[in-house]
């Protein structure tokens, strides 16, 4: 057992000391140890359930014969990090996750892992770990939040957010808001949309890390509670058969994930995090893998904030597995790759049905039959930039319209609520990237503003920050290069129109090549927003390219 060079012989009586004080029996030294991850706090509503999660894998574990030994990962609120300087620590936590749970599964020598993440860069954080540390490892999220009601329908943390600007557009009052505050988020969980964390835990199905349902099990459920049991004895079977992360987590795998993300419709932020989860391996995945994958990958689901259903209809449907299924009968999904299960994902799925075709569309009636993201390139963003194609309204899949120049989201929300935006205009925030944020905040206020202005349909947004999966309309963001780097978006002047075509996957800047580089030559970096502590040496680390956000930091 790798454990073993931490507590044997007799160079290691020191450690076994140590051991000792902890309170563990030799009975359970000589066992396995299996480090149990948990990113439970009491700021994340999607994380202040995982201390019952992190309580029963222990149980299974210790079942199933092994030493749970549970030790932290953190993890920010996006929405409440939202609207001030804390989202620019949102994205960079990623790698502060991975970086720190790798530093703990080697110098404490853990024989195998169980992660317990939920929310945004919890997950692909400890992916991105359990790729690098590469001893047995099972993933097992809290679970999505259930839908809250407002007015008899349906409602979650996007509709929050949009009626934030119906209230500035003065469509509604304060009593209607406050209502909104408290239904919109009724239970503990992930957001019940498809929303970034939900998209992630969802792949991690998909990608074979996580066992059936753990993308969509409500995070309430008892049934949530047997799943992390479940875990703690797949890890334990994982051991003895010596399955690895890089065994799951391939190539093949990893295309999967993508084909799975275009038919879910998740969000733009998966094109951030599966390069990175790539790069762990050693593979350079590209966001323009996208466009051909899209072309081939109905759209299956139109989870909100594309659509009417929510992650809780998405699990009583038959969840990830059926969705899963529905590709592979038709040759879109690479069968052979493993799982933590020990099958392979053909033999996983096999038996999956789709319970609900009004909420997983059969193949043969998508809602589109092309995928949920589009990566559009031009002189815009010669390196590419995302569209979550399936939450735009189809009169907005081709739109040209002058620019709206703003160097930062509060300038651009300002004007947004203040009404100096209107139908046709296209919205530029630029200096929010992973550089130039520092930090790559997400754009969802500006994005909720512009809904709730009555102007989804009529306006498009464009940035080299980023998305969340509850933006709709319009929203193009992770253009490459970014600003901070001399992007083509920083050369973009007020009044230029900009001409998008999502369906031929164009986006581009109506001015002449020599008055673009008239105004290169004339351009100057701006000076660092952030020069000191983490984000200033996150902004001097990253490689902000069409891979996405990635610390070029080297690997042994």
């Amino acid at each position: 057992m790798q454990s073993d060079n931490m507590k044997c012989g007799m160079q290691q009586a020191p450690a076994r000391s140590l051991l000792n004080a902890l309170g563990y029996t030799a009975e359970e030294i000589k066992k396995p140890m299996v480090g149990i991850v948990c990113s439970y706090n009491e700021i994340v509503p999607g994380h202040m359930n995982l201390d019952k999660i992190a309580e029963a894998v222990k149980l299974g574990v210790a079942e199933a014969g092994g030493t749970p030994v549970m030790f932290p990962a953190i993890a920010v609120c996006d929405g409440i990090a939202m609207g001030h300087i804390g989202m620019k620590y949102s994205l960079v936590t990623r790698d502060l996750i991975a970086d720190s749970t790798e530093a703990m599964a080697i110098a404490h020598q853990f024989d195998a892992l169980v992660m317990i993440p939920n929310c945004d860069k919890n997950v692909p954080g400890l992916l991105m770990a359990a790729a690098r540390v590469n001893v047995p490892t099972v993933f097992v999220s809290g679970g999505p939040m259930l839908a809250g009601h407002v007015k008899g329908r349906k409602r979650s943390l996007s509709s929050m957010f949009e009626a934030v600007g119906e209230f500035a557009a003065g469509k509604i009052d304060e009593d209607d808001v406050r209502e909104y505050e408290e239904n919109v988020c009724p239970t503990c969980g992930s957001c019940s949309g498809m929303y970034t964390a939900n998209s992630m835990n969802c792949l991690t199905e998909v990608l074979g890390m996580g066992l059936p349902g753990n993308g969509t099990i409500p995070a309430v459920y008892s049934e949530r509670l047997r799943l992390a049991k479940k875990a703690g004895y797949a890890v334990m079977d994982m051991l003895k058969k010596n399955i690895r992360p890089r065994d799951i987590i391939t190539k093949d795998a990893i295309l999967n994930a993508l084909t799975v993300d275009m038919a879910l419709g998740c969000s733009t932020n998966s094109m951030l995090h599966l390069p990175a989860i790539a790069h762990e391996i050693g593979f350079d995945f590209d966001i323009s893998f996208a466009n051909p994958i899209s072309e081939k990958t109905p759209n299956l689901c139109h989870l909100a904030p594309a659509g009417p259903t929510y992650m809780e209809d998405l699990n009583e449907a038959g969840g990830v597995y059926a969705v899963i299924k529905e590709l592979y009968d038709i040759g879109l999904i690479n069968g052979d790759c493993m799982t933590v299960t020990g099958k392979t994902l053909a033999e996983a799925v096999k038996y999956s049905v789709n319970k609900d075709p009004e909420v997983i569309r059969p193949v043969d009636n998508p809602y589109t039959k092309t995928g949920g993201l589009a990566v559009l390139k031009g002189n815009l963003a010669p390196d590419g930039s995302v569209v979550k194609r399936s939450a735009v309204v189809p009169e907005m899949l081709c739109h040209e319209g002058p620019a709206r120049v703003f160097e930062c989201e509060e300038d651009a929300i300002a004007a947004i609520k203040g009404g100096k935006i209107v139908a046709g205009d296209v919205v530029v925030i630029r200096y929010e990237g992973p550089k130039g944020g520092p930090g790559m905040r997400e754009m969802l206020n500006p994005t909720s503003a512009i809904a709730g202005m009555g102007l989804g349909s009529t306006v498009a947004l464009i940035t080299d920050g980023r998305f969340s999966g509850a933006s709709r309309g319009a929203s193009i963001g992770h253009v490459s290069p970014e600003a901070a780097v001399g992007g083509p978006i920083a050369l973009v002047e007020e009044g230029d129109i900009i001409s998008i075509d999502i369906n031929n996957y164009s986006i581009n800047l109506k001015v002449s090549d020599e008055e673009l580089a008239k105004r290169r030559e004339s351009w100057t970096p701006r000076e660092p927003k952030v020069k000191t502590g983490y984000l200033a040496r996150y902004a001097s680390m990253v490689t902000s390219g069409n891979r996405g956000a990635i610390l070029e930091i080297p690997k042994n």
